[in-house]
C-alpha cells in the first residue's frame, strides 16, 4: 500500500487535527474570546486542512506534495498563534501544530 511509507506523517496529521479541534472548542470557553479569535480561526484551519491531508495520504493522492506543502504553511502559522497565547491547549496545540508541519515538510 503507497500510504505506509507516509505512516509518521499520518499520525502527525492526526495528532495535529485533535489538538487543534481541541484548542478550538477551548478557546470557545475561555474569558475574553475577542483575544482568541485569530485562534480560533486558524485552530479550524488547520484541524480541516490536516484530516484532509490525512485521508488523502491513505486514499494514494498524487498530489501528496503540493497538499504537505501548504498544509505545512497552515500548521506553521496555527502553532505560531497559538504559541502567543499562556494557555494549556494553546501550547499543546502549537507543538502539535510545530511537529506536523515538519513531517509535512519532508513530504513536500
Amino acid at each position: 500500500m503507497s500510504h505506509e511509507k507516509y505512516q509518521s506523517a499520518i499520525k502527525a496529521l492526526h495528532a495535529c487535527m485533535e489538538a487543534c479541534n481541541h484548542c478550538y472548542d477551548s478557546c470557545l470557553k475561555e474569558e475574553d474570546i475577542n483575544m482568541m479569535k485569530g485562534c480560533i480561526r486558524l485552530d479550524r484551519e488547520c484541524a480541516d486542512m490536516c484530516a484532509y491531508l490525512e485521508q488523502s495520504l491513505v486514499r494514494g493522492t498524487p498530489f501528496a506534495a503540493e497538499l504537505a506543502q501548504v498544509c505545512a504553511k497552515i500548521c506553521e502559522t496555527c502553532g505560531e498563534e497559538c504559541k502567543k497565547h499562556d494557555h494549556d491547549h494553546c501550547q499543546k496545540c502549537a507543538d502539535a501544530c510545530f511537529n506536523c508541519a515538519e513531517e509535512c515538510k519532508k513530504i513536500a
